[in-house]
């Protein structure tokens, strides 16, 4: 199970406050807080804070302050494609794209690009019309994008598949059909593709007091479902712990009565 870190995000106020005045000190503040918090990887957003002709130059800088102070590898996320590709010319370590859907153009150049870098890609199972409320829907984009990858080359423990959760509050159904495509999802080929979710949008505008037990509890669902990967709080200790309980639960990795303290040091 891998956490990829969301905090390095510019919809953050520290974060974008940071990125307008080129102050590396928050950036670099999060990326050792999540590093110590079980963080696998660490994912850089500028957000709306950087306008669209400054994203690549951003991207740099932000590969750069970060990696001053952490050897965790990126996922450099953004829909700027050019951003994205000036940030991995500048990753010391293999990173993943975040993200495309399963239009043809983009997934022509991201594909593409990842083979270029040896990168990673988090696919996303919707197209230009946005996200299918039907199943099976979601399932045929995640094909598209096995396919994609397979042309490309690109190995499938290096493609992410985002079945994309919605805020429970507002589409309470979505829950259990994205475990369902998790679990279809893993049958799409032979290595399967691995998966990933953005946690946090679970429980995202529903009150405060719950969002914390929303994801957590969202987790181990979706762990159990198939879940490789999640973009989520890296610093919510109790969710970490719940990442590597559900691991030993499940078999998949090696009990200790140290395990928790294992999982947070790989």
């Amino acid at each position: 199970m891998l956490i990829f870190g969301e905090r390095i995000n510019g919809m953050y106020t520290d974060i974008g406050d940071a990125l307008k005045a080129k102050d590396p000190k928050p950036l670099q503040f999060w990326a050792t807080k999540q590093e110590e918090g079980g963080a696998h990887y660490l994912d850089l957003n500028s957000g709306p804070a950087i306008p669209k002709e400054e994203r690549a130059e951003a991207y740099q800088w932000m590969v750069n302050v970060v990696q001053e102070v952490s050897e965790l590898p990126l996922l450099l996320d953004s829909t700027n494609y050019d951003a994205i590709e000036a940030g991995l010319k500048l990753c010391k370590r293999p990173a993943i794209i975040n993200s495309v859907d399963a239009t043809p153009e983009k997934m022509e150049r991201v594909f593409k690009m990842a083979a270029d870098y040896n990168a990673g890609v988090v696919g996303l199972t919707m197209d230009k019309k946005g996200i299918p409320l039907d199943n099976d829907l979601r399932v045929a984009f995640a094909m598209e994008l096995v396919a994609a990858a397979d042309e490309y080359g690109l190995p499938m423990e290096d493609l992410y598949i985002d079945p994309l959760i919605l805020p429970v509050n507002v589409a309470q159904e979505h829950a259990l059909q994205v475990l369902e495509a998790l679990r279809k999802i893993k049958q799409l080929a032979d290595p399967a593709p691995r998966t990933v979710l953005g946690l946090t949008n679970v429980s995202q505008k529903s009150p405060t007091s719950i969002c914390n037990l929303l994801n957590r509890t969202y987790l181990a669902m979706a762990i159990g479902a198939g879940l490789d990967a999640a973009i989520m709080n890296a610093n919510d200790d109790d969710l970490v712990d719940v990442a590597a309980t559900t691991q030993i639960l499940l078999g998949r990795s090696i009990y200790a009565d140290s395990y928790l303290k294992v999982f947070r040091a790989r």
